[in-house]
C-alpha cells in the first residue's frame, strides 16, 4: 500500500484503521498509527520516502486498534484527557469493551500497554489540527479539522455502510453523544469537508451526507426495533440476538459481545427518557412502560 496525496501537506496511508500523515514545520504528524506487526515499519518506510521525520502521534480515542504500534514509533503520543486511561492500560480496554476483563482472544483487537505523553481537551490545536468534541464511540473521541487540506479526520465518530452490515449495530458507548457527533459531520459535509472515518474510504460532498444519514437512520431503526421487541420482557442479551436476526448478522460470540455495549447504551437511553423500566424476571429484563 501507498500514500494517497490528500491535499498540500495531507496524507492517508490506507488501512483498518487508516492513518492520517500531516506534514507540518520540520517532519511530520501521524493521526491513529493503527495496529498490526508490521504498520509502525510500513509507516517509517512512508516517511523515510517523504523525507520527514516523525514529530508526534495524535489518537482519536485510545482503543487497541488505534494505538497498538504507537510505542514502536519514536514519538510522543497525544490523547484526549478522557481517553488517557484508556489508551495506556490494557484492562481499562477491556473492561470499556467488554465490561470486565475478557476471555483471552475473544476481542477482535489487543495491546499491551501505550505511554500517553500529552493530554489535550477539545478545541486545542495540535501541529496545525484542530480537536474537534465527536465523542459518543468512547468517552473522548475526538476529529481533527485541517482547515488547510479541508479536512476532518473523523476516527469511530461514523462508520461506513459496510462495516455496520457486517455488525448490525454502530459500536458506541452512548446513544445520544453518538447521534450528536453525527450531526455535527452532517455540518462539516455540507460546507463540503472531506469525511475521513478510521475504517472505510474517505466521502464528501452528497456521498458524505448520505454514510451519515445511514448511520443516523441505523440509530433509528435500531430504537424502533427495540421497543417494538420489548414490549415483552427481555434481557438485553436477547433484545441484541433480535436486532442482529432482523438485519442478518452472522451470530458471534465476539459480534454478541461487540452489540451489547451498544445496546446497553440504548438500554440506559430508553429508560432514562422514561419509555422502559426494569424488571425481575429469572433475571434482569426491560420492558416497554404500559401507559
Amino acid at each position: 500500500m501507498a500514500l494517497r496525496k490528500l491535499g498540500d501537506s495531507a496524507y492517508l496511508y490506507p488501512g483498518s484503521p487508516s492513518t492520517l500523515l500531516r506534514v507540518v514545520d520540520g517532519g511530520a504528524v501521524l493521526v491513529d498509527p493503527g495496529h498490526g506487526s508490521g504498520r509502525h515499519k510500513d509507516l517509517r518506510r512512508e516517511l523515510r520516502k517523504l523525507g520527514l521525520p516523525l514529530k508526534a502521534q495524535l489518537a482519536t480515542h485510545g482503543h487497541a486498534d488505534h494505538v497498538a504500534v504507537s510505542p514502536k514509533l519514536d514519538a510522543p503520543l497525544f490523547v484526549h484527557r478522557f481517553e488517557f486511561s484508556i489508551a495506556e492500560s490494557p484492562l481499562n480496554r477491556e473492561i470499556l469493551t467488554f465490561g470486565s476483563r475478557a476471555p483471552r482472544g475473544f476481542l477482535a483487537y489487543s495491546a499491551g500497554e501505550v505511554k500517553v505523553h500529552a493530554v489535550f481537551e477539545w478545541g486545542d490545536e495540535l501541529f496545525g489540527l484542530e480537536a474537534l468534541k465527536l465523542n459518543g464511540h468512547s468517552p473522548g473521541m475526538t476529529g481533527f479539522l485541517d482547515e488547510e487540506n479541508g479536512l476532518l479526520y473523523a476516527g469511530d465518530s461514523f462508520f461506513g455502510e459496510r462495516l455496520i452490515g457486517a455488525v448490525g449495530v454502530p459500536y458506541l458507548v452512548d446513544w445520544a453523544l453518538f447521534r450528536e457527533s453525527l450531526t455535527t459531520l452532517r455540518g462539516f459535509a455540507e460546507k463540503g469537508y472531506l469525511l475521513i472515518p478510521s475504517h472505510g474510504r474517505p466521502v464528501k460532498g452528497d456521498e458524505a451526507v448520505e454514510t451519515l444519514e445511514f448511520n443516523l437512520n441505523r440509530l433509528e431503526e435500531v430504537e424502533k426495533l427495540a421497543l417494538e421487541f420489548l414490549r415483552k420482557p427481555m434481557t438485553v442479551e436477547e433484545l441484541a440476538l433480535g436486532i442482529m436476526g432482523h438485519y442478518r448478522v452472522e451470530v458471534t460470540p465476539q459480534k454478541l459481545a461487540l452489540n451489547l455495549v451498544p445496546l446497553r447504551a440504548l438500554i440506559a437511553e430508553l429508560y432514562n427518557r422514561g419509555l422502559i423500566e426494569a424488571v425481575v424476571d429469572n433475571g434482569l429484563r426491560w420492558v416497554v412502560k404500559k401507559e
